[in-house]
């Protein structure tokens, strides 16, 4: 089997190259400056040269603030590119599972968010995100789109490794909002299910939500965050911070189609972050 995995410069990237040989399978990473995927005939080429049987598509534009202004960008990366990923799937027989995000909703739902709702992003980064759905589904039928929330791990920049670099910083105090709600999810957890759903070779394809179980803010994450590591830092509680971008007030995915479909446990948020800090210290 063999597996190709995009953006492996990124977090998720980097996480499927930390577990790559949990399964047996032989991994192919390439980033942006090895595969352009914003070049239809750059990918044909390569997957001539090379037989995959799967595509993870870890590669994304993810700065939502900047998107607001690099709308063009954002959907070269998040939309074009991943038609032409689908398209040459296609072409070649591949299975591509592509992870997208919970901001292709607009947060305005009270209960947990199903893959039937509407779609109505608020942001540049949602909607790009969502085209790449749409051009996906047009293109593919072999696909997994998983959407999922608030993703962390010990690699890059996320909400995490800021909290834990002001920690170790000896920072005094961090301001965190208390105005949305959503699950974070360990990278490293969606990963497991990723490898999992092509050890199991399933073929229920279609749209899956992953997030960790349970919902919370921004500052409830932040104050577990910080009982793990045994912090002082102050942690003061903010309703709005103003942004460019409008963020979904809640985010929060439900998973039962997915946990129900595949019969797959999913850790709560408060665990798998444990996890997380136990592993990396």
């Amino acid at each position: 089997m063999k597996v190709l995995v995009t953006g492996a410069n990124g977090q998720l990237g980097q996480v499927f190259q930390k577990k790559e040989k949990q399964i047996k399978a032989d991994f192919i990473f390439q980033n942006s400056s090895s595969l352009d995927l914003t070049n239809h005939a750059a990918i044909e080429a390569f997957f001539q040269e090379n037989q995959f049987d799967y595509c993870i598509n870890c590669a994304a534009y993810t700065n939502v603030e900047a998107a607001e202004t690099e709308v063009e960008k954002a959907f070269l990366v998040n939309a074009k590119a991943a038609e032409n990923l689908a398209k040459v799937c296609q072409k070649n027989q591949v299975i591509l599972i592509h992870p997208s995000t919970d901001y292709v909703f607009d947060g305005e739902k009270e209960t947990a968010y199903l893959e039937v709702d509407d779609t109505q992003p608020i942001n540049v980064y949602g909607a790009s995100k969502l085209k790449g759905e749409e051009l996906i589904q047009i293109s593919l039928k072999e696909h997994f789109i998983i959407r999922t929330s608030w993703l962390y791990s010990e690699f890059g920049k996320n909400f995490f490794t800021f909290i834990k670099s002001q920690i170790d910083q000896n920072a005094e105090e961090v301001k965190i909002t208390t105005e949305q709600k959503g699950t974070p999810t360990n990278a490293n957890d969606l990963a497991d299910f990723i490898l999992w759903l092509i050890s199991d070779k399933s073929k229920a394809y279609g749209v899956y939500h992953f997030s960790n179980l349970g919902s919370l803010t921004w500052y409830d994450f932040t104050l577990e965050i910080k009982s793990l590591y045994h912090s002082d830092i102050q942690v003061s509680a903010v309703d709005h911070f103003k942004t460019k971008a409008k963020r979904p007030q809640n985010s929060t995915l439900d998973k039962a189609k997915l946990i129900e479909q595949f019969n797959y446990q999913i850790k709560s948020w408060d665990k798998s972050l444990a996890n997380l800090i136990t592993e990396i210290g």
